[in-house]
């Protein structure tokens, strides 16, 4: 499988994540004839050789004609995308960013993501750096993006709505749930468009991954840094371990005071959010109560959710959280032929590379349930499951 993990040591932008990807092999002719696709006007694109400390990269930007351009609304920039001839797949992700950020923009000034004046984000620039960047990933066939842990800077720009602080408050936004760092630079190091990018089109955040390295690109920002290269990093090549590295929320709170049926629904309604795992430990806690720790594991993007479900269902007042590392391997699911007929099983790919089929204690359960069948009976033939099984 290939994959790609985008070293963000300077920062990350549209035009830094498309210069990245150009540096890489991405052939720029071609990018810009599908681009051309869109019907903007007033622009013009270019991508030249710059060093920074002496590393040379691509410089990739986006020259546009103030006088030919006009305000966007979420409305108008999906019009564009579907009007076009970009692949369908392109177009869907593209769509999907751009939400992302109307909605974001619109919590931030307390509007409808409808509503939402694309001033700097729906500028013809930012449009090509988007579009050039999702389909830059699907021209080079990436099928899994990893992103490094992201430095943000500090200070005050200037933007549509005046000074702001910086990281601005749509950046910080769309990186919660991200492993972020304090770069010690008084410069934005993440724009909302790089912020919306790599947590669109990325599957982890943290270390680099096991892989052979097939191309490595590096994408020129427009400024010179004091203590860096402005430079963002991107190694292309083949997945070499079939055990994966991802991101997790770890949430834990003691609990003294809940009924056990309310810790029920508590674990129901966390896994109906989308927690990867619930789990109730036994703990004695201060004035000799005996208490429960509960622990949640979620995705980052998900913290938010499964934080709001803790507090509204449970008596706690405070709840602690962390990011964690955690090894998986590859999963999926399969249906093969039983003597009760068709059953769902997991499809996991252990370390050497061997497919193991496992049973699906719901569907064991139903079968045993529909054929008068003892459920350890009906386990133990899932068990013994070979990938000779697989349909």
């Amino acid at each position: 499988m290939k994959i790609a993990y985008l070293d963000c040591f300077s920062g990350v932008s549209g035009d830094m994540f498309v210069g990245s990807l150009l540096d890489a092999g991405l052939p720029v002719e071609e990018l810009e004839r599908i681009i051309s696709g869109l019907n903007l006007n007033g622009y013009k694109i270019s991508a030249k050789k710059e060093g920074r400390n002496n590393i040379f990269g691509t410089r990739f930007s986006v020259s546009v004609h103030e006088e030919d351009q006009k305000a966007r609304y979420l409305k108008d920039i999906k019009e564009i995308l579907k009007g076009s001839d970009i692949p369908l797949t392109v177009v869907e992700q593209c769509i999907s960013i751009f939400e992302k950020l109307a909605m974001t923009e619109g919590e931030i000034h307390h509007i409808s993501p409808d509503e939402v004046h694309f001033h700097e984000l729906g500028a013809v620039d930012s449009i090509i750096d988007i579009v050039a960047s999702v389909l830059g990933i699907y021209l080079l066939g990436i099928e899994k993006l990893f992103v490094s842990r992201i430095p943000l800077g500090k200070g005050i720009i200037t933007s549509a709505h005046g000074k702001i602080p910086v990281p601005t408050p749509a950046t910080i936004a769309l990186l919660k749930g991200v492993p972020i760092y304090d770069s010690g630079q008084d410069v934005e190091m993440v724009t909302p468009t790089g912020a919306t990018l790599i947590t669109s089109l990325c599957s982890s955040f943290g270390p680099m991954p096991s892989m052979i390295v097939d191309r490595v690109g590096y994408g020129v920002g427009s400024r010179t840094l004091v203590d860096r290269p402005n430079l963002l990093r991107i190694l292309i090549g083949n997945d070499i371990d079939e055990q994966r590295s991802e991101t997790v929320v770890v949430l834990e709170s003691n609990l003294d005071d809940m009924s056990p049926e309310l810790l029920g629904y508590l674990m129901d309604r966390l896994f109906d959010a989308g927690a990867k795992d619930v789990t109730f430990s036994h703990i004695q806690m201060k004035k000799n109560r005996p208490g429960i720790q509960l622990q949640v594991v979620g995705l980052p993007e998900d913290k938010d959710k499964l934080n709001n479900i803790i507090f509204k269902e449970s008596t706690t007042l405070g709840i602690r959280f962390n990011y964690s590392q955690r090894a998986v391997l590859k999963r999926g699911k399969s249906t093969v032929e039983s003597p009760w007929g068709k059953m769902r099983v997991k499809k996991v790919i252990n370390q050497d590379g061997k497919t193991v089929l496992l049973p699906k204690y719901e569907e064991c359960g139903r079968i045993a349930k529909a054929n008068n069948l003892a459920l350890r009976d009906v386990y133990a033939w899932a068990a013994s499951l070979s990938k000779d099984h697989l349909k």
